[in-house]
């Protein structure tokens, strides 16, 4: 729901504000940093650009090393961190992305991931069919809707095998909430679209951890702040002997300390990024990334 040009004016508006605060609160000053981290992709073109040019510059001015950063990757290593789980299967959950994955040599593998939209997107996407309020959130509006849901109504359910779909899913549900609203209250609608695609999330993370052997599963992203995911999954978990590990929404949504993490992480080990490559990428997988810092 977010217009890329007005997220990055907003970015430029108050970025340096920020940062003073930041310092502030740190008590420290830039001469204290060792390097500056920024987000080099995935996500919307405009506000990345804005934000590293921001970094690229105070690169320069204060004579401190570059650190590209894995959005995604800076999810999963802030979970880690806070919940100190040691190899999960890592759920990613969030608007722009749905990936299963687990690491192997230096890299994080994604085993499954979304073939069409992010089921954060689809939530957002039925929030407004039903006119749902922005405040705090489409996606928790939508969490509290279906607590109150009782009545399950059969929806798609496409798993393809470690891949999943929500865009049939979502067309059929807008459908019912358009021509059928005498039939199905906004409740139930929320209830059974939440039941349906957490199943499907579940279903795919235990493949995995059956996979590799796994006992451990970590959700990471905005959607991982989800209560009922987190039962659905909880209870996958416990059946297998396992565990879930979760944050709350602190740590799950979108935050400039994930990319500190694990730009920090990186920068132990050496990493930096050159002035003339610190460009952004709208595009930049999970696995494609080094993971120096992990053995």
């Amino acid at each position: 729901g977010f217009l890329p040009r007005d997220v990055a004016a907003h970015h430029r508006a108050t970025i340096i504000e920020l940062l003073n605060q930041a310092l502030a609160d740190a008590k420290i000053t830039h001469q204290e940093l060792d390097c500056i981290c920024y987000t080099k992709g995935p996500g919307m073109g405009a506000p990345l650009q804005a934000v590293a040019l921001v970094a690229r510059t105070l690169s320069q001015l204060w004579d401190l090393p570059l650190v590209g950063v894995n959005h995604c990757v800076g999810h999963i290593e802030m979970g880690r961190a806070i919940t100190g789980a040691d190899n999960p299967i890592v759920l990613y959950v969030s608007g722009g992305n749905t990936q299963v994955i687990a690491y192997s040599q230096q890299t994080y593998r994604i085993f499954g991931e979304t073939l069409d939209i992010a089921i954060g997107n689809c939530l957002d996407r039925f929030a407004r069919v039903l006119k749902l309020p922005n405040d705090p959130s489409p996606g928790y509006n939508i969490e509290q809707y279906a607590k109150r849901g009782s009545k399950y109504i059969e929806l798609p359910y496409t798993v393809k095998g470690m891949d999943v779909s929500f865009s049939g899913i979502l067309s059929f549900i807008e459908q019912l909430a358009k021509t059928k609203a005498d039939q199905y209250t906004p409740e139930d609608l929320c209830y059974s679209l939440q039941e349906t695609m957490f199943a499907m999330l579940v279903e795919i993370t235990e493949r995995a951890m059956a996979h590799i052997g796994s006992t451990e599963v970590l959700v990471v992203g905005g959607v991982g702040c989800n209560v009922r995911l987190q039962e659905m999954m909880g209870q996958m978990a416990i059946e297998r002997n396992g565990k879930v590990f979760a944050t709350d929404m602190r740590y799950c949504i979108d935050n400039g300390i994930m990319i500190a993490q694990a730009g920090a992480l990186a920068f132990a080990r050496g990493f930096t990024t050159p002035v003339h490559d610190s460009w952004i990428t709208q595009r930049f997988r999970t696995d494609q990334v080094h993971v120096e810092w992990r053995t």
